[in-house]
């Protein structure tokens, strides 16, 4: 299997993460020690359960390393990084305030094409009165 195969299960187990990515569960285990953000959640026996998000950074991580040529140091960089570039969630204040502006834009919006829509048939009559 390749690690861009889409995947239809909510959670995994690390031998179908491995199968997955072709990487070797001890290595899955060892990454898990070195990169905070990969943190499977385990059932009550103790078993791995991966996520979609979990085998999609497996891959990333594997891309660094494997392929860039990262060291697990600069991997780990490479990712704070990442995450510290990515928008911080928003509040709900914010997207209260937001949604408030678009549903005013709209209103205005749908005034100016009433009065578009009066214009325009006032025209249209003035056309039909001349002939």
């Amino acid at each position: 299997m390749q690690a861009n195969k889409e995947v239809k299960k909510l959670y995994y187990s690390i031998g179908e993460v491995s199968e997955i990515t072709g990487l070797k569960q001890y290595v899955l285990r060892y990454w898990e020690s070195e990169f905070s953000q990969l943190n499977p959640s385990k059932n009550s026996a103790g078993n791995r359960n991966y996520r979609n998000t979990d085998i999609d950074l497996i891959s990333e991580i594997k891309e660094l390393l494997y392929d860039r040529r990262f060291t697990i140091k600069g991997a780990k960089q490479h990712l704070k990084d990442k995450g510290k570039q990515s928008s911080s969630p928003i509040s709900h204040d914010q997207v209260k305030t937001i949604k408030e502006k678009v549903i005013k834009l709209t209103a205005a919006d749908l005034k100016t094409l009433k009065r578009i829509k009066t214009g325009l048939e006032d025209l249209l009559q003035l056309v039909d009165n001349l002939k």
